[in-house]
């Protein structure tokens, strides 16, 4: 799994992010370590991670369960989200974190080789993910984008405004204008309509769009 991109690892422990650490490393990915949630908000215009091991338990005014609710908002719920905790770890705890989007959950103290294959599976499971619905493997200029920025896509190739996206996404405008900063930067374009223009000829988007794509396409 060489190249394949950064595992996220937010946890205060010393131990336990040294060893989540090592896992993403063995896995072939860069690990990007953290020690609070505050470290991490400030740097979600990165790349996406293939995964993030975050501990419930973080210090400071956001918990490892808000952290995890940023990151899907950022980067799309296809992020998955292995929580770590040395206090919750009640079958209601796991139940809890896993009805909240987590893709896994693990009590510390934890084994580094039992980490290694939930990381491992959970990767796996986000590969399934990304293969498109009609069985094809995504494009490279579609693997550049985060599962946000596909979404926004769509919604700018179905002729939606930034204020519309924004309304239906649950996010901020200032957040839309960003995540197309970053599309426009990934597919190498300088407008919207050029975007529009490239997610149709790639396949990025449903060939079924309406005629206004078109017209969106022309408009310098």
């Amino acid at each position: 799994m060489g190249g394949c991109g950064t595992i996220l690892v937010v946890d205060h422990d010393d131990e336990s992010r040294s060893a989540a650490v090592s896992v993403a490393v063995r896995l072939g990915y860069v690990a990007r370590a953290a020690e609070n949630a505050d470290l991490v908000l400030e740097r979600l215009d990165e790349e996406p991670p293939a995964c993030a091991i975050v501990s419930v338990e973080l210090p400071g005014s956001t918990s490892g369960l808000e952290l995890m609710r940023e990151l899907h908002a950022a980067y799309g719920d296809d992020l998955p989200v292995i929580l770590l905790s040395a206090g919750r770890t009640t079958p209601l705890d796991r139940s809890a974190g896993l009805m909240l989007g987590a893709d896994d959950y693990v009590a510390k103290p934890f084994d580094r080789g039992e980490l290694l294959e939930r990381v491992r599976r959970s990767l796996r499971r986000a590969g399934a993910v990304a293969v498109n619905g009609n069985g094809r493997m995504p494009t490279e200029a579609e693997t550049r984008l985060s599962p946000r920025e596909r979404e926004i896509l769509a919604l700018l190739a179905d002729g939606k405004s930034q204020t519309q996206i924004a309304a239906s996404l649950v996010i901020s405008p200032k957040t839309v204008a960003t995540h197309i900063q970053h599309l426009l930067s990934k597919l190498g374009v300088h407008s919207r309509a050029q975007a529009v223009a490239m997610a149709y000829r790639l396949g990025l988007v449903d060939a079924d769009v309406d005629a206004h794509v078109f017209e969106l396409a022309t408009v310098e």
